[in-house]
C-alpha cells in the first residue's frame, strides 16, 4: 500500500465525513479507528429481535440540518418526527409538563453582550433564593433541562455558550427532533458505502498511541490488533473527543503528540468540558405504561417524554411515534457520575427502582415485563470518555482554536471543534469534518 495523502485519526462522524470528502477531491485518504467499528458516539445496537433501533449514543435528529438530511434524502431513508405527550412527575403526581413557556422565557434573558458567567450564577441573578414557588420551579426546571440536554454542569457552562447554542437551534428549528428508520445506523451505512466506492483505506482495532510530525510529514505510531506499526503522510487529521484532546500523556486513550500541541490550543482545550451521560435502553414485554390507571385509564398511551426530579434518571422517552414497548432512561451530569462504572446490573436495576416509583408499578412487575435491557457507559469507554462537549464560562472562541490547523500539516474536526454553535451534535460533528477537509485541500493547492 502507498502511504496515503491524509490520515484520519476516528472513524466518528467528522472522520467519515471528511475522508468521504477528500476522496472525492481524489486524494488518498486512509482512517485509523481503535474501535472494531465505525461511527464512533454514533453506535445503534444491532438486535434482530427488536424492529426498532436501539441506540446507545446519538439518537435524535435536532431540527433539519442539512449535513444530515442530504444524505438520508438522496439515498431516500424515511424519516419520522417524534411525536407524543411530555409528562411530569411532581411529589408523586402524574401530570402533563407545563413548563415549557416559562423556562424558555428564562432562557431568552440570557444574555452573551454582557460579561460570560455560568448558567447557576445568571439564574441565581434571575430567580434568588427570595422567588416565589413557580419561580423556584421554573429555576430547577432550567437547571435540568441545561444538565440533560447538554449533560453540562449548569456551575460550569458559559451562558455565552449557551446563547450561541441557542441561535444555531433557531435556524435549523432545533425544537423539532426526528428519528431515521434504522436509526443513525441509516446515515453510518450512507457513509460506509461512500468509503467502499471510492477504495478509502480503514483500518479498525487500530489505537494511535503516537505522532512524531515537523511541517509537511506526520509519522502516527499504532497499535493495530495488538501489533505495532506506523504509517507517514504529510497531512493528519484528527478527529479525538475532547476528552482524549485533554488527557495527559500515559492516562488511557492518550495520544503523544512530538512536538507538542500549540499551549494556546491545549489551552483552549481547558476552556471546554466533556458532559457526562449514562443511558439505559429497556425492552419490555408489552407497553404496561399505557394501562396505568393514574391520572386516569389510558394517559399515558401518548407519552413521549417523561420528566421528573429523581437523582438517578430523571429523564425517560418512548420510541413515540413508533409504539413499540421501549424506554429510553437518561441520567446526564451528577446522576451519571453517580452511575458510571458501576456493574451494568446495578444501573439496570436502579432504572428499574426509579420507574417504578415515579409510574407506580412493583419493582417486581417490572422485572418479569423487562425482556432486555441494552447500555454502554461511554465515561469508561477509553476512546470518548464522556458523552460530548460543551464550553465552560470564558469559552469564547475556544472552539475555533481548538479547530485551527497547525503548520498546514495537522488539522482537527470533531463536534467539539464546531464554531458554528452545534457543538455535541452529529450535525456538528459533520459540518467539521467537511469544514477540515476544505483546509486541507487548501493547504495543498
Amino acid at each position: 500500500m502507498h502511504d496515503p495523502t491524509v490520515i484520519i485519526i476516528g472513524a466518528g462522524a467528522s472522520g467519515l465525513a471528511a475522508a468521504c470528502e477528500l476522496a472525492r477531491a481524489g486524494l488518498s485518504v486512509c482512517i485509523l479507528e481503535a474501535r472494531d467499528r465505525i461511527g464512533g458516539r454514533v453506535f445503534t445496537y444491532p438486535d434482530a429481535a427488536c424492529a426498532t433501533p436501539i441506540e446507545l449514543g446519538a439518537e435524535f435528529i435536532h431540527g433539519q440540518p442539512p449535513e444530515v438530511w442530504k444524505p438520508l434524502e438522496k439515498a431516500k431513508v424515511k424519516v419520522t418526527e417524534v411525536e407524543g405527550e411530555s409528562w411530569c412527575v411532581s411529589k408523586g403526581e402524574l401530570s402533563r409538563c407545563d413548563f415549557f413557556d416559562d423556562v424558555q422565557a428564562l432562557l431568552e434573558k440570557m444574555d452573551d453582550s454582557t460579561p460570560d458567567e455560568s448558567f447557576r450564577d445568571f439564574l441565581d441573578r434571575q430567580l434568588p433564593k427570595s422567588a416565589t414557588d413557580t419561580q423556584g420551579q421554573t429555576k430547577q426546571h432550567a437547571l435540568n433541562y441545561v444538565s440533560g440536554f447538554n449533560a453540562a454542569d449548569p456551575s460550569l457552562v458559559g451562558v455565552h455558550w449557551l446563547v450561541k447554542e441557542q441561535k444555531a437551534e433557531d435556524r435549523i428549528h432545533g425544537d423539532r427532533a426526528f428519528r431515521p428508520r434504522r436509526g443513525y445506523q441509516d446515515l453510518i451505512d450512507i457513509f460506509r458505502e461512500e468509503l467502499g466506492q471510492h477504495r478509502i483505506a480503514l483500518r479498525t482495532q487500530c489505537v494511535v498511541e503516537s505522532v512524531r510530525w515537523r511541517a509537511g510529514e506526520a509519522l502516527v505510531n499504532v497499535r493495530e490488533h495488538e501489533r505495532p506499526a506506523a504509517l507517514l503522510a504529510p497531512r493528519l487529521l484528527v478527529t479525538l473527543p475532547l476528552s482524549l484532546l485533554k488527557a495527559r500523556p500515559g492516562q488511557p486513550g492518550a495520544v503523544e503528540f512530538s512536538p507538542p500541541l500549540p499551549q494556546k490550543k491545549l489551552q483552549a482545550a481547558q476552556k471546554m468540558d466533556m458532559g457526562h451521560v449514562i443511558r439505559v435502553v429497556l425492552r419490555f414485554r408489552r407497553r404496561f405504561w399505557d394501562t396505568i390507571a393514574a391520572p386516569f385509564p389510558g394517559a399515558l398511551s401518548k407519552m413521549s417524554f417523561l420528566f421528573s426530579q429523581d437523582e438517578w434518571f430523571p429523564t425517560w422517552w418512548t420510541a413515540m411515534p413508533d409504539t413499540s414497548p421501549i424506554l429510553t432512561g437518561w441520567a446526564p451530569s451528577r446522576s451519571a457520575d453517580r452511575l458510571s462504572r458501576q456493574p451494568e446490573s446495578f444501573v439496570i436495576g436502579r432504572s428499574l427502582q426509579t420507574l417504578s416509583a415515579l409510574l407506580g408499578e412493583s419493582f417486581e412487575d417490572l422485572q418479569h415485563l423487562l425482556e432486555r435491557a441494552y447500555f454502554h457507559d461511554w465515561q469508561s469507554d477509553p476512546f470518548s470518555q464522556g458523552a460530548y462537549s460543551y464550553g465552560k464560562v470564558g469559552a469564547d472562541g475556544a472552539q475555533e482554536t481548538l479547530a485551527a490547523p497547525v503548520a498546514n500539516t495537522l488539522f482537527f474536526a470533531g463536534e467539539a471543534t464546531d464554531v458554528s454553535g452545534h457543538n455535541g451534535t452529529v450535525h456538528g460533528a459533520i459540518a467539521s469534518g467537511y469544514r477540515a477537509a476544505r483546509e486541507i485541500l487548501q493547504a495543498l493547492d
